[in-house]
């Protein structure tokens, strides 16, 4: 392994560089992962601690997804992709308010970068593709000339914009946000960057939430019984 920070690469795997967001996901991957292990490793009846925590999120998970998309039986088989996206997301973006993150470089948030974000609305386009297919067939593919063949120009238009929507959505308020962060603790070192952090604590979860509520709602269109 080489070690160094030369163009953002802490190391290499033979060939292959890893950067620090590679890492910083990795750790947030392996944090969500012990959590989710301590939480489940001895279950009871009655739960208790992390494992009350974590059934709290997989009732409201479940309930919720519910409510938003029309078929039960889809929001249930795609709520733990759906639930998994808001907590890497949440996690994610909160790591951005711990000192020093908007200033050191190598230490940002990885929902910060656009190729971050863009990976993560690939995984919901081809979600949509594998959830109407799945669902409705080769009938999904019909709505591509509905309600005529003209509109196919339009549509494959729109297909596009819906990860392209939840990259630049994510990446730009992150990013923005950190910027911001950034010439605060410049100019006045502890005082203006501590209430911007603090509205952070509510931005990054509302991104969290809409990320994943959209990624749900092109779900549902996409199994939807008129698609």
């Amino acid at each position: 392994m080489i070690f160094g920070m030369h163009d953002g690469v802490l190391f290499h795997l033979g060939p292959i560089p890893v950067d620090h967001l590679v890492v910083t996901q990795w750790v947030i991957i392996a944090l969500l992962g012990t959590v989710a292990f301590f939480a489940t490793r001895n279950m009871q009846e009655i739960p208790r601690g992390l494992q009350n925590a974590f059934e709290m999120i997989i009732t409201w998970a479940n309930e919720f997804f519910t409510q938003l998309m029309d078929k039960p039986h889809v929001a249930k088989k795609w709520a733990p992709l759906l639930t998994t996206f808001f907590l890497f997301i949440l996690v994610s973006n909160y790591s951005g308010l711990l000192p020093g993150s908007a200033t050191i470089d190598g230490f940002q948030p990885p929902t910060s970068n656009w190729n971050v974000t863009m990976t993560l609305a690939l995984i919901t386009f081809f979600s949509i593709y594998v959830a109407g297919i799945s669902e409705n067939g080769l009938h999904h593919f019909k709505h591509f000339v509905s309600p005529s063949p003209a509109m196919l120009p339009l549509n494959l238009v729109e297909e596009v914009a819906h990860p392209l929507s939840l990259t630049v959505r994510l990446f730009g308020n992150i990013f923005g946000e950190e910027m911001v962060i950034a010439y605060l603790l410049f100019m006045a070192p502890f005082v203006v960057p501590a209430a911007i952090m603090g509205l952070s604590l509510l931005l990054g979860a509302i991104q969290a939430i809409v990320f994943t509520i959209l990624s749900a709602s092109y779900i549902a269109a996409a199994t939807g019984e008129g698609h």
